[in-house]
């Protein structure tokens, strides 16, 4: 067993042994130290002694979930409570394995992970655990849950019509177990090698007869503010997230720009975007409405939601879902979601010619893959171009005459 300073560096350049494992001991913090196995998987490990005497080696996880400076951390926290406590963390490992039930990795996970995601997305995962993944396997010791169960629950939501659900419950209980196995509960992720629904991305967009449809229904909806929301989702392809949580102080109607804030935007960076006439316009007409009344937010919330009990309300309106309902009822459409305005919004920037980067700027989106999805919409100036070209190359009907695009040289 060699002995070395540990460090980041050293940590990437270990070798696998041809069989069984290698451990290296760091030559400062006594009884840490690093493993590498003949597969490959590097992991942290503390050798210490029990009280009695007996020498233990405790896993403290591998380096995909752990940096070395928190392991070693770590370690030297264990190394405290052992001889202050006569703590004995192997053995209470083994207790806990059979102890923790997937009930009390929910409540886990939603306590001290979900904070850290963005509010939609906590509210998408709660919904995920509470629906599906803990009336199934809450009683389950999480040591214990098999690929066999989880791969039932996959199949069960499938069975349901649910395929992009059942998807998004396997991955949000994989991010479980990620944080199981750093505490120490797992040794393995029981969702490796569920074979996933295969997922076909959702292109809706109007078409200029359904546009028409829409606006003379959203003219007539009883509510405007509702109504509002949507032309401002259309107007500007924001995210309804996006257009809920405006705030007055972000818009500069005289320059006519929106600063989305990043803790409002789905990349969590700052977005600046222009906004048109007729969008300044309608929020002109929107501030202009409120008068005396304005306050922070361009759509404030008038009551607190009976439907949904939190303990912190928003100051903003979050529920237009019934509105919606009524608009596409009266502008007769199907199968159109609030976010299908925004897809449009790109669409409508196509088919004007516009260049999938400028849309993905527009759209706020970081990454050209996501922009993409978009490109087959590109063939219509396209192939308006080539009409354009082709009605100069072909003779007029009766003219008899061709018009050359090169001159022939004497």
């Amino acid at each position: 067993m060699a002995k070395a300073q540990l460090t980041s560096d050293l940590v990437k350049r270990l070798v696998a042994p041809e069989k069984g494992y290698r451990i290296t001991y760091d030559s400062e913090l006594t009884g840490f130290g690093v493993r590498i196995m003949a597969s490959g998987a590097i992991s942290f490990i503390l050798n210490y002694r029990t009280t009695s005497g007996l020498e233990r080696r405790y896993t403290i996880g591998d380096s995909d979930s752990w940096s070395l400076s928190a392991a070693r951390k770590r370690a030297e926290e264990l190394k405290r409570r052992i001889r202050s406590e006569h703590y004995d963390p192997l053995a209470e490992l083994e207790k806990r394995r059979t102890d923790v039930k997937m009930n009390e990795l929910c409540d886990m996970f939603i306590r001290e992970h979900l904070p850290k995601k963005a509010p939609a997305t906590q509210r998408d995962y709660k919904q995920l655990i509470d629906t599906y993944i803990r009336p199934k396997l809450k009683h389950e010791p999480v040591a214990e849950l098999q690929f066999r169960q989880v791969n039932d629950l996959f199949s069960d939501i499938t069975n349901q019509g649910k395929q992009t659900t059942a998807n998004r419950a396997m991955s949000v209980l994989s991010k479980m177990f990620s944080e199981a196995r750093k505490r120490g509960w797992a040794s393995h992720n029981p969702t490796e090698g569920v074979e996933k629904n295969e997922e076909v991305k959702r292109e809706r967009f109007l078409d200029a007869d359904e546009l028409d449809r829409l606006l003379v229904a959203l003219a007539t909806l009883e509510d405007q503010e509702a109504a509002n929301i949507f032309r401002l989702i259309l107007l500007t392809g924001a995210r309804k997230s996006e257009v809920l949580a405006a705030k007055w102080s972000a818009f500069d109607l005289k320059t006519g720009t929106w600063t989305k804030l990043s803790h409002h935007t789905k990349q969590r960076k700052i977005h600046n975007i222009p906004l048109s006439a007729p969008a300044r316009q309608l929020l002109s007409e929107i501030r202009e409405a409120a008068g005396n009344d304005r306050g922070e937010y361009v759509f404030p919330a008038h009551f607190e939601s009976t439907k949904e009990v939190t303990k912190h309300p928003k100051p903003y309106r979050v529920n237009v879902k019934n509105q919606w309902a009524r608009v596409l009822k009266a502008a007769k459409l199907e199968d159109l979601h609030i976010h299908d305005l925004r897809h449009s919004f790109a669409s409508f920037l196509v088919s004007e010619g516009m260049s999938l980067p400028l849309i993905g700027r527009l759209l706020g989106h970081t990454q050209a893959q996501t922009t993409h999805r978009y490109a087959h919409l590109a063939l219509d100036p396209l192939r308006a171009a080539t009409e354009r070209v082709g009605a100069i190359v072909t003779p007029k009907a009766g003219s008899g005459t061709v018009i050359q695009l090169r001159k022939e040289i004497p």
